[in-house]
C-alpha cells in the first residue's frame, strides 16, 4: 500500500512539475500575437524562430585588459594586450574580457570561441587608421564577395559562443581622410590624383566570374576595399548587446553564413559612404531588436551574396526577426538586396519607428538580373513612418546594374500591415519585368499621408489593399 501510494505521489509530482513547465514556457518564450496580424498566417513562425535564438551564456571569469599592459590613454597601442588577453580567455575555458574606463587604441581584435568582449561605462575601444594594422589579410567578403582582404576591425572565423557587451564605445576613426576617401568620391574626402577602391572592386567581381579560388582573391596592401567594422563568419550562438558603434569604413554589423545571432540594444552613428548598419549575410536565426540606427547607407540590410559568387556558395537568408528598432538617415529602413544571389526568405518587421527627411524608405527590396535569387515571405507589421524621401515602399528589379543579366530575379508574397506614414514623394514603388512581375504583395490597414506623387507600378501581379488609404483616399 505504501509503494502505492507512493507511485502515486511520483505521477502527481511529475503532473505538476510538466503543468509548471508549461507555464514557464507560455512566460519566458517570445510570442506573437498572431491574432493581429488578420489573414497574414506566416507570423505564426515567429515564435518557433524566436525560440531558436538564444544569447550564448559564458563562465564566470573575467580577464581585465589592463592586466595585460593596456593603458587607456588613447595613444598606447594595445593590440597585444587585446590578443594576450582573449588568448588567455579562450584557453581557460572561455569569460569575459573586460575593457575598463578609458580609450583604448587598438588594431584588429580577433574574438574565438567562448569569449565576451566586454566594455564597461565610459570604456572607449578606438580602432587605429594605419592599415597595416589589419594585417595579414583573412577570409572575408566585399560587397557579397569572398576573397582575401584587411582583418575586419571585429572579427572572428568559424568560432562559437561569442559576444561583444556592455554600455562603451566602439570608435573606428573612420573619416574623409582615411578609409571612406578609398570610395573614390569626392564628397568622401577623395582627390582625383588617390586611390579609388572601385578599380580594386571592380577587379574583385572579375575575379569572381571567371571562378578564380578565393584563396587567390589577394587584396589588402597597395589595393584600397574597406575592412567592415565587425564581421562574424561562419561563426555561431553570437550576442551583440547594448555597445554604440560610430565612424565604421564601411558595413558596421556583418554576420556572414552565421547562425543563432542576437543583435539587441545597440546604437550605430556612422554617415560615411556604404555605412549599413546591420548586415546579415547568408545568414540565419537572426534577431535584431530595439536598437538606434542613423547611418549612411541602409539602416539593416539582408543579403545572401552577389551575382556569381553568391551563386556558387549559395546559402539564403532567413529566419530573421527586426523588433522595435528605430531608423533615422539612411537609404533605407530595413532593405533585402541588392547582393542576394543566394536568395531570402522568412523576414519579419514588427514595432519599429523610421522617421527622417534623410531616409530614403521604409522597406526597400533592390535587385537586379545580374543578382537574380529569390525573395519570398517578407512581413512588415506595426511600423510608424514619420517622414521619408522616396517611397515607403519600394521594390525594384533596376538597381545597381539594371536588366543587364540572364538571372530572373523573383520577388514574391510581401505583406505590408497596420503601417502609417506622414510624409513621403511615393507610397508604394514597384518595377519588376515584364517576363517576372513582383507577385502577391498585399498591403492590410495602412495610411499613407502627405504622398506627393501617388504610386509607382510597373509590373506586378497579384497586388492586394483592403482598408489602405493614401491622402485620405480608399484603394481599391
Amino acid at each position: 500500500m505504501q509503494n502505492i501510494l507512493k507511485s502515486k505521489d511520483t505521477k502527481l509530482y511529475l503532473h505538476i512539475h510538466a503543468v509548471a513547465l508549461l507555464l514557464l514556457l507560455f512566460i519566458f518564450i517570445p510570442s506573437c500575437d498572431v491574432s493581429k496580424y488578420e489573414s497574414h498566417a506566416g507570423w505564426e513562425q515567429v515564435p518557433e524562430i524566436l525560440s531558436r535564438i538564444v544569447p550564448p551564456p559564458f563562465p564566470d571569469r573575467e580577464f581585465h585588459i589592463t592586466d595585460y599592459n593596456a593603458i587607456g590613454d588613447g595613444k598606447t597601442d594595445c593590440t597585444e594586450s587585446f590578443n594576450q588577453a582573449i588568448r588567455a580567455c579562450y584557453e581557460s575555458g572561455g569569460g569575459r574580457v573586460v575593457i575598463p574606463e578609458g580609450i583604448f587604441l587598438t588594431g584588429a581584435i580577433h574574438l574565438q570561441s567562448n569569449v565576451d568582449l566586454h566594455l564597461t561605462k565610459n570604456a572607449t575601444i578606438l580602432f587605429s587608421t594605419d592599415p597595416q594594422k589589419y594585417l595579414p589579410v583573412v577570409y572575408t567578403r566585399f560587397e557579397g564577395v569572398e576573397c582575401m582582404n584587411y582583418s575586419p576591425f571585429i572579427y572572428a572565423y568559424e568560432q562559437e559562443n561569442i559576444a561583444i557587451t556592455g554600455n562603451g564605445l566602439l570608435d573606428g576613426q573612420a573619416g574623409v581622410e582615411n578609409w571612406w576617401s578609398w570610395k573614390g568620391r569626392k564628397e568622401f574626402g577623395w582627390g582625383s590624383n588617390e586611390p579609388n577602391g572601385d578599380k580594386d572592386t571592380q577587379r574583385l567581381n572579375q575575379m569572381a566570374e571567371s571562378n578564380i579560388p578565393v584563396k587567390d582573391r589577394i587584396f589588402g596592401e597597395s589595393s584600397y576595399l574597406r575592412p567592415n567594422f565587425i564581421q562574424l563568419y561562419k561563426c555561431k550562438n553570437i550576442l551583440i548587446d547594448s555597445v554604440r558603434i560610430t565612424r565604421s569604413p564601411m558595413w558596421v554589423i556583418h554576420p556572414v553564413l552565421s547562425e543563432n545571432v542576437t543583435v539587441q540594444n545597440i546604437s550605430v552613428t556612422s554617415h560615411g559612404p556604404n555605412n549599413d548598419g546591420c548586415n546579415p549575410e547568408s545568414s540565419k536565426y537572426v534577431l535584431i531588436k530595439n536598437s538606434y540606427f542613423d547611418t549612411g547607407d541602409d539602416c539593416i540590410a539582408i543579403k545572401s551574396g552577389r551575382n556569381g559568387d553568391g551563386r556558387r556558395v549559395n546559402v539564403a537568408s532567413e529566419n530573421i526577426v527586426v523588433q522595435g528598432c528605430t531608423m533615422k538617415d539612411g537609404h533605407g529602413g530595413v532593405v533585402i538586396g541588392s547582393e542576394v544571389s543566394g536568395s531570402c526568405r522568412n523576414i519579419f518587421v514588427e514595432n519599429c519607428i523610421m522617421d527622417s527627411p534623410n531616409l530614403e524608405r521604409a522597406l526597400r527590396i533592390k535587385t537586379n538580373s545580374m543578382r537574380g535569387g529569390v525573395v519570398e515571405n517578407v512581413y512588415f507589421n506595426n511600423v510608424t513612418v514619420g517622414e521619408v524621401s522616396d517611397a515607403i515602399v519600394k521594390i525594384n528589379f533596376n538597381y545597381g546594374e539594371g536588366d543587364a543579366g540572364q538571372h530572373i530575379p523573383i520577388v514574391r508574397d510581401i505583406y505590408v500591415s497596420n503601417v502609417t506614414s506622414r510624409k513621403s514623394k511615393y507610397g508604394i514603388s514597384i518595377v519588376g519585368y515584364e517576363r517576372s512581375p513582383v507577385t502577391d504583395v498585399n498591403l492590410e490597414n495602412c495610411r499613407f499621408d502627405g504622398v506627393q506623387d501617388g504610386n509607382i507600378l510597373k509590373h506586378y501581379q497579384g497586388l492586394t489593399m483592403k482598408n489602405v488609404y493614401i491622402n485620405g483616399q480608399l484603394q481599391d
